[in-house]
């Protein structure tokens, strides 16, 4: 009877470790894609050439003798500015030809893998795991993975606070609803979508920083984030970049980490490829746009009861 309910109690903490794990992956990767999308309404296909360079900046600083959490800092800052480049010289000439953005997005990123791996070469110097672990029992946990899982979180709460709780925010929110609208009350969508484009950018820097430690850093590595990326904000929607970008990982995660531990990683991606397809089928403008339209639909009935 205890050692059963030791499997169990086994079980669940595998299952709990390897959802956070999950979920982390898919939240960092997505969510400064979907602020973009939620904003400028832009699929930026260079993200994943972004993460790259967060990831080379955390292995140039890390050996040049920078501490690790400055160096996510600075990958951070580095993945800013030069996402403010990026939009002041080609994303805002594409505001209204999202086919246009799709292209000359795919061309910066084949240009920025190309050239790195010219430049730079095949692969970057490692970035080393920190040895932290955790037991219970007879399994031992990556402290680290577990770190990454909390850095998504607090990089949400970061990101709730912006746009809840400064003026900034209010304008953004305002231009995700009615860009044209907003525009017409004196708002600045323009700077609005080139801080947005940076911030977005920035997020990109950091999640490359925070999984330097954890996988090979190469100049296609960004494909290995891009595809579950894409996957995670079109099933979150760009409605509202917060409630998409949790639900759409949570419940991805959720789906993909039983298939995973129990069949292996490809039928895990496979299943999450699969339900994503059936959600987007019955919520086409994924989560946060199904929530803020069940909200709309509420606060009309709410005012038709009232009148």
């Amino acid at each position: 009877m205890h050692g059963g309910c030791s499997t169990v109690i086994s079980s669940a903490f595998n299952f709990a470790y390897q959802f956070a794990d999950m979920m982390a992956f898919l939240l960092l990767s997505a969510l400064g894609l979907i602020i973009i999308l939620g904003v400028l309404n832009v699929v930026n296909l260079a993200h994943g050439e972004m993460i790259m360079i967060g990831a080379y900046v955390t292995s140039v600083l890390y050996r040049a003798g920078v501490p690790l959490p400055i160096c996510f800092l600075a990958s951070f800052l580095a993945l800013f500015l030069l996402g403010l480049l990026f939009e002041i010289l080609i994303i805002r000439r594409f505001w209204e030809n999202r086919i246009g953005a799709l292209v000359a997005t795919w061309g910066v990123s084949l240009i920025i893998s190309q050239g790195v791996l010219i430049v730079l070469g095949p692969s970057m110097a490692p970035v080393p795991l920190p040895g932290w672990t955790i037991g219970y029992g007879n399994f031992s946990y990556s402290g680290y993975r577990l770190l990454l899982f909390a850095a998504s979180l607090i990089a949400v709460m970061g990101l709730w606070l912006a746009l809840y709780k400064t003026r900034w925010g209010v304008y953004t929110r305002a231009t995700i609803q009615d860009s044209t609208t907003a525009s017409a009350v004196g708002i600045n969508t323009t700077r609005i979508g080139m801080v947005a484009f940076a911030l977005g950018s920035g997020l990109a820097g950091l999640t490359g920083a925070l999984y330097a430690p954890t996988t090979s850093l190469t100049p296609l590595m960004g494909t290995s984030f891009i595809a579950m990326a894409f996957i995670t904000v079109v099933v979150g929607g760009g409605a509202n970049p917060i409630v998409g970008a949790l639900g759409s990982s949570a419940l991805l995660a959720l789906i993909a980490t039983p298939l995973t531990m129990v069949w292996g990683q490809f039928i895990g991606r496979a299943g999450l490829l699969l339900s994503a397809l059936v959600i987007i089928r019955f919520m086409p403008q994924g989560i946060s746009g199904f929530v803020v339209h069940r909200q709309r639909l509420r606060q009309h009935r709410s005012s038709e009861v009232t009148a």
